[in-house]
């Protein structure tokens, strides 16, 4: 009889168990206690193939210059770069703004970063030549990136008193520590070039160029503009194009030079290209009352030239500052190839003729394409300045000469 109860009591129990289960052929249905809201209730799948960024132990900061990160230009275009690389890889990031322009407050923010553990400072501007000369001894263990930064702006700050303003009368390395700086200049006279090029070729024919102060960068970008003016018109066989060229002798607009480019407006001219951080105010301000157009520099600058009139802006003459840090910290630090890049002094153009995006001097895909110059023409033009069929000077110590346009040389406004 305790036989016969033992077994059906075990009976009952298996019954049991197999009313209280349920097998899950749905693979919809949740596998854990729907009653526990907090269990998930699928697994999501992974992908074997999707390559994981390693985790990189790095402090990357970026001191601005006179600048700061939302400055819709050079200091933003850093910032950007750096930030990516840092969120991609995990590294610590911080940027450090100086209380005034000048190199003693640069150099404090430097000192300042690499007190908090730092290891990489990123500096964007030439403005940091001095900065250089000052820091790159005295921390041999940090690394510099300095964008914009020629051998020039080492020499007047490295020489000072006496400088020839020509870099070759001297030996630049012996003015910096080229062990642990890394320096990117830009062909900017191929940028201008461009510019220049499309805004002739999408119609435009009395131009004008308002630099900021008459340092080599912003000589390039002019005298490429007017090189590109120029061929355009060859091209097309138009007749009274002119560039009035003007420099106001400072990186920010004004109302006195905001005035001078009122008497410009007003005298017929169409578009200026404005070139020189915070001098695009002044361009803007005029072209806005006579529903003029701007030409923007450095980065795509339609979102904050188009604010003063919709559709402003032509295009903008582009130097590829983001794709510059990303390259240099993504070579330096997960490539470990610091040694290909430490004491350069890189010249950064054009590195593709099918991948437009990828070069360091370009247009923006906001420019105001129409059929005189379309995407399909802009892709042919870097061609063949990628090849070599179009070459642009870069010399800087006369003005550029002209076939087939009026060049109106105005000096400085201040």
């Amino acid at each position: 009889m305790k036989k016969l109860l033992a077994l059906l009591l075990v009976l009952a129990m298996v019954a049991a168990l197999f009313v209280g289960c349920k097998t899950n052929t749905d693979p919809t249905e949740p596998t854990t206690d729907p009653a526990d809201p907090t269990e998930p209730t699928t697994e999501a799948p992974t992908d074997p193939t999707e390559p994981v960024p390693p985790t990189i132990e790095a402090k990357i900061a970026m001191v601005t210059d006179y600048g700061d990160i939302t400055d819709e230009s050079f200091n933003q275009a850093a910032y950007e770069g750096c930030k990516a690389f840092a969120d991609q890889y995990g590294c610590d990031f911080k940027y450090f703004k100086p209380t005034s322009d000048s190199t003693a407050d640069r150099v404090a923010m430097v000192e300042s970063a690499i007190d908090e553990g730092y290891e990489i400072i990123v500096m964007p501007g030439y403005a940091f030549g001095g900065t250089l000369v000052e820091v790159t001894n005295e921390y041999p263990d940090v690394k510099f990136i300095a964008l914009d930064v020629a051998a020039g702006d080492i020499l007047e700050a490295g020489v000072g008193e006496g400088y020839t303003y020509n870099p070759a009368d001297y030996d630049v390395t012996e003015y910096y520590n080229t062990e642990n700086t890394y320096c990117a200049v830009y062909q900017e006279e191929i940028a201008g070039y461009m510019a220049g090029y499309a805004a002739v070729k999408l119609g435009y024919t009395k131009l004008g160029y308002l630099g900021g102060m008459a340092v080599p960068a912003v000589i390039r970008y002019g005298y490429g503009f007017v090189q590109g003016v120029d061929d355009a018109a060859g091209e097309i066989g138009a007749e009274g194009v002119e560039v009035k060229y003007v420099y106001g002798n400072q990186f920010f607009g004004d109302a006195d030079i905001t005035a001078y480019m009122d008497t410009w407006y007003a005298d017929g001219t169409e578009a200026v290209f404005a070139c020189g951080g915070g001098i695009y105010t002044s361009a803007a301000e005029a072209a806005e009352k006579v529903g003029g157009k701007v030409i923007g520099v450095d980065v795509d600058q339609a979102p904050i030239i188009d604010k003063y009139a919709e559709g402003m802006t032509i295009t903008s003459a582009m130097k590829g500052l983001t794709a510059t840090v990303v390259d240099a910290l993504t070579e330096i630090l997960v490539n470990d190839n610091w040694a290909a890049y430490a004491g350069q002094i890189a010249s950064l153009g054009l590195v593709s003729d099918t991948d437009l995006t990828s070069n360091f001097v370009q247009l923006p895909a906001s420019t105001q394409w129409a059929d005189g110059f379309t995407e399909a023409d802009y892709a042919a033009l870097v061609a063949a300045l990628f090849s070599g069929d179009i070459e642009v000077s870069n010399a800087t110590d006369a003005d550029p000469a002209v076939a087939n346009i009026t060049l109106d040389v105005q000096g400085n406004i201040k």
